[in-house]
């Protein structure tokens, strides 16, 4: 069961009640991904052409996001590859209203971003191409020469085998040199985790309702 509730900044989440667990902050679902994903991950690469592996489709507010960007950087181009165990329905994607809050003009873009298909890429625009992945991160096949890494699973305490060792080896076998990693838990294990795997780690400033986040960058290879 999913059920949509809104977030102190006005912007809509997903709350389930089996995990009790929300897709957002219950702070500002907007403020937490552009924080996050946006200033602290996106706008900390070099502009160019840029490889992207999110952790977690979910509400497909990342990737809309990381889209957008797109439109105000003409020397910006995105190959977007996101992996999701549990995709959402049509019936709860076309209640999340983003587009009206973050570029009405786009919303049908946002919509295109649902409607992808999986398992193949799709070019959304010239500069944003689409690769959703259906499946286990720990088992699906992932792109090489990653840039930049959203790592946006539930929470450890909500989904603790996603926090393990194994996964972040995964991923980071898969990241290129001077790749980045940004994610909203800071906990030490998670710091020392992606550590182990050859990425610097650094606590930054959190959004609303959290105090720090984390970010790395690959300084060496991986073991």
């Amino acid at each position: 069961m999913r059920i949509i509730q809104k977030t102190e900044d006005g912007s809509p989440t997903i709350y389930l009640p089996e995990l009790d667990e929300h897709y957002h902050s219950v702070h500002g679902a907007i403020q937490e991904s552009s924080h996050i994903f946006i200033q602290a991950g996106l706008r900390s690469l070099p502009t160019g052409h840029i490889r992207i592996l999110e952790v977690g489709f979910g509400t497909g507010l990342n990737a809309f996001l990381t889209l957008l960007e797109t439109f105000n950087n003409p020397n910006l181009s995105i190959e977007y590859f996101t992996v999701e165990r549990y995709p959402l329905s049509t019936d709860i994607t076309e209640q999340l209203d983003y587009p009206h809050l973050l570029a009405p003009d786009r919303a049908d873009l946002f919509a295109a971003l649902h409607r992808a298909p999986w398992d193949k890429p799709v070019n959304i625009t010239p500069a944003f191409t689409l690769h959703k992945i259906e499946g286990d991160i720990a088992t699906v096949p992932l792109p090489d020469d990653i840039n930049l890494i959203y790592f946006d699973a539930f929470a450890p305490e909500k989904q603790p085998e996603m926090w393990q060792q194994p996964i972040f080896d995964r991923i980071a076998c898969h990241a290129s040199p001077q790749s980045v990693i940004v994610t909203y838990c800071a906990k030490g294990d998670v710091r020392r985790g992606w550590q182990a795997t050859g990425f610097r780690m650094e606590k930054l400033a959190g959004p609303p309702g959290k105090r720090h986040i984390l970010r790395g960058t690959k300084t060496q290879p991986t073991p």
